[in-house]
């Protein structure tokens, strides 16, 4: 049986899902400047281990995760179990159409006659700029529909079966392919398949805050089960594994001990290992280390938040109306980077990045004094 639908809503995680869209902002913002990528490489994607900008995406699929549980079940049992499937067939078509609209295409089929360049623009919509945050989300969602309403072990089996399906094309083609030119991102058109990890381990997430009880033993399980996966997905990236064609298709995997996550490692991608934690590759260590990051991050938002009354504005005002503040960030990030010059000094950067924020920040805010949410 699935578990109660709490009746009160956990303002812990409009703080979570607000800090991750913060997050998101200012790596967004400072990842390309070289200052940012000399003096803080944490805040930039590197492909080759897990930095801190790595976290924020799987932090959204676990939100998402999260919430599509609980709204699926109050849904469900209303004895609308149809109508709630319905639902989220639709709200995941919706978001990969606002996926299509917002991120748009990087290149253009520019003759008719042109039948190779089309070939090159079809390759790189697939592989990077349709199946970035919202895109993942959206497939990812429809991935776990059949399973969302299963007990946890199901749920936990088809996470395993995801990452390991990933890892078999992964080694099969898909590594090779998501790493050449044009070069993907977030795993490309397969990455849903190790999306779908922190998105169920959110779903578990939400299950234990519905039998927890007290906000501190919530706080004391997730933080427990994150640091089970994230020790495990370091495990896995002291696994190494090249793919097919320069393994041989011996399928030979060593071990040897990895550098940690969040310690930066100057490497230049890719690193030809399929365990390394590489956001661009999608791969199951790093997905399963976010997922970790997330059950943490957000115990410590259950004790300050729920076992504690702290609260900051701009978590709440962000959290709340997510899908807006990603949304208008993209557009503000645009306007005010043409400002800012790529060799700019790092506190030229940090100017521009508060600018970015506060912007952001004013436009979600007004929409909130207005009572207006963009939701799906």
């Amino acid at each position: 049986m699935p578990p109660p639908t709490p009746a009160a809503r956990l303002a812990s995680l409009d703080q979570f899902r607000g800090y991750t869209v913060l997050g998101m902002v200012v790596v967004n913002f400072v990842g390309s400047f070289a200052a940012v990528r000399a003096a803080a490489p944490l805040l930039c994607h590197h492909h080759t281990y897990c930095s801190y900008a790595d976290t924020i995406m799987p932090q959204f699929l676990f939100a998402v995760g999260f919430a599509f549980r609980l709204s699926f079940l109050k849904r469900a049992g209303a004895g609308h179990a149809g109508a709630a499937y319905w639902h989220a067939v639709k709200r995941s078509a919706g978001l990969l159409l606002v996926a299509f609209a917002v991120y748009g295409v990087g290149a253009r089929w520019e003759k008719w006659s042109n039948t190779d360049q089309l070939l090159e623009v079809l390759a790189r919509w697939a592989k990077r700029d349709l199946m970035q945050t919202l895109g993942q989300i959206a497939v990812t969602s429809l991935w776990v529909l059949p399973v969302v309403t299963a007990g946890w072990k199901t749920r936990a089996a088809y996470a395993v079966y995801s990452g390991a399906l990933h890892l078999v094309l992964s080694y099969w083609f898909n590594y090779r392919w998501v790493n050449s030119s044009p070069m993907g991102i977030d795993g490309g058109p397969l990455g849903f398949l190790t999306w779908t990890i922190p998105l169920l381990v959110g779903t578990i997430a939400y299950d234990l805050y519905a039998i927890a009880g007290r906000p501190t033993r919530y706080a004391a399980r997730l933080a427990a089960l994150g640091v089970i996966l994230a020790a495990a997905a370091y495990g896995l990236s002291c696994l190494h594994l090249a793919p097919s064609d320069l393994d041989q298709g011996q399928y030979r995997v060593t071990a040897a001990p990895a550098p940690p996550p969040l310690v930066h490692l100057d490497l230049k991608p890719p690193t030809n290992d399929l365990f390394t934690m590489s956001q661009r590759s999608g791969s199951l260590s790093y997905t399963l280390f976010g997922a970790g990051c997330s059950l943490v991050v957000l115990a410590v938002f259950v004790l300050v938040c729920d076992a504690g009354s702290f609260q900051l504005g701009i978590f709440r005002t962000f959290g709340t109306n997510a899908l807006a503040a990603y949304v208008i960030h993209g557009l503000v990030n645009n306007a005010v980077e043409a400002f800012v010059p790529r060799d700019a000094p790092l506190w030229f950067v940090a100017v521009g990045t508060a600018a970015a924020v506060l912007v952001t920040y004013l436009f979600v805010r007004y929409l909130e004094n207005h009572k207006l949410y963009l939701r799906l």
